[in-house]
């Protein structure tokens, strides 16, 4: 983890940077220790273990900008650095819009602990209790179906600290804690067709992650692919359920991007406060949600997140610009990026959408695919259920969802009550009217 020692590195860093030709800087230190345990059919395949320590340094030289990094805190040798990535960023090109953000979007709090993005017992946890919990995964699918082919397990955490100062009054510090469990499996099906599937939690603390049933729904997930075929082709009411309702949103949000708004490459430039999509589309960005991966006090430049609507029943509200963008656009910053996403919830959950359909499609899984990024027109490969008089009936596959990101979203008929609480993208199963799916 990084010390008050490591913290002095830092300042010197900085401080010699502007000493010797920097106009401005910025100075981050990144520390982190990741473990990794992988199974197979009961075995250990793979053990992994490491620690990763760098160095970023940022430099403002006279309208230019470079930077340099390294993994060595070796004074004369950061110095050295230094000095020759100044002399190497002189015969840049000049770029004024390179620039720190104004000090007075700065996040003022110092650091945010306070937010239970760190597990205090991390370094507790034993390598025999990691491997017993990949191990229990891996347990709960062998041996429990003859066509089972292979079934894989692993266990994974990380903690992550960060720190970063920048020339012109930012300091702050950032602490994580991660832990992740997976069960994937392989199984025969008809002919040549071999269905695979998987599933799996992963939390800030280990307390709330999820240790058993991981291995049982991966392979309850699997075992109802088996007889899967297209249907026919037409216009179809969809659930996405909540694993995959996100990538739905996606591209969304790329098209948010300040970078591709300055780029031209974004299906929603000139769109504030214009209603783009249906009345039912609301999302929120909600940074200060305790024990949410991607919550956080302030974005990678230091600029204080703050709770807000980003699309209010269909209108865009705000776009994701970064200090850069805005000054290449010449138009006020936002922030850099998302931090924790929500839509307000509906009442029922994605089996209770599904029992509203005389007939329908559940999506499961997408397979492939892409999503212009200028025009928002998608064609994605799916997987998942036919749905006839409430109920999930028949598997398919190898059938496309065609269409435009702002059609589709305005198509949005109701939003679920189950979002997936472990990802950043906190969004719930999703019911869709009048989607194209191609497939006989």
């Amino acid at each position: 983890m990084i010390t008050k020692n490591n913290k002095d590195f830092v300042q010197h860093a900085m401080e010699f940077a502007l000493k010797n030709g920097c106009n401005a800087s910025k100075v981050v230190l990144y520390s982190a220790t990741d473990s990794t345990f992988e199974i197979r059919d009961k075995k250990i395949e793979r053990l992994m273990q490491s620690d990763e320590f760098s160095l970023g340094i940022s430099l403002y030289v006279d309208g230019k900008f470079g930077s340099c990094s390294t993994n060595r805190l070796d004074k004369k040798e950061v110095e050295d650095l230094i000095l020759r990535s100044i002399t190497a960023t002189r015969y840049l090109a000049t770029d004024e819009a390179r620039k720190l953000p104004d000090a007075s979007r700065y996040f003022k709090g110092g650091n945010n602990n306070d937010l239970d993005s760190i597990d205090p017992d991390f370094n507790n946890v034993s390598p025999d209790k990691k491997k017993e919990l990949a191990m229990k995964v891996c347990d709960e699918i062998m041996g429990k179906d003859p066509r089972i082919i292979s079934a894989t397990s692993s266990y994974e955490d990380e903690i992550l600290n960060k720190y970063m100062i920048t020339s012109n009054g930012f300091e702050g510090e950032e602490k994580r804690s991660y832990y992740g469990l997976n069960g994937g499996v392989s199984i025969k099906g008809e002919g040549d067709a071999r269905p695979e599937s998987s599933w799996y939690d992963v939390s800030v603390y280990l307390n709330d992650l999820q240790k058993e049933g991981i291995g049982t729904e991966a392979l309850k997930r699997v075992l109802r692919k088996l007889g899967a075929h297209k249907i026919e082709s037409g216009n179809y009411r969809v659930v996405v359920d909540n694993v995959n309702s996100a990538r739905l949103l996606s591209p969304i949000l790329d098209s948010l991007d300040g970078q591709s708004i300055q780029q031209h490459d974004s299906f929603l430039i000139d769109c504030i406060d214009k209603k783009v999509f249906g009345d039912n589309f609301t999302l929120k960005d909600e940074p200060f949600l305790k024990k949410a991966r991607g919550a956080r006090y302030y974005d990678n430049e230091g600029v204080a997140t703050r709770p807000m609507t980003v699309i209010d029943k269909g209108v865009l509200k705000t776009y994701y610009i970064d200090t850069y963008a805005a000054n290449k656009m010449k138009v006020a910053p936002t922030i850099a990026s998302a931090s924790v996403l929500t839509m307000p919830g509906g009442v029922r959950n994605c089996e209770e959408l599904i029992a509203e359909l005389d007939k329908g499609v559940l999506i499961t899984g997408f397979n492939g695919g892409n999503c212009n990024s200028t025009t928002g027109d998608f064609s994605y490969g799916i997987e998942g259920f036919l749905i006839e008089n409430g109920k999930t009936t028949q598997p398919i596959n190898e059938m496309n969802v065609t269409g435009n990101m702002k059609t589709l979203w305005s198509h949005l008929a109701e939003v679920g009550s189950d979002p997936k609480t472990t990802s950043s993208y906190r969004i719930p199963s999703l019911l869709f009217e009048n989607v194209s799916l191609s497939g006989l």
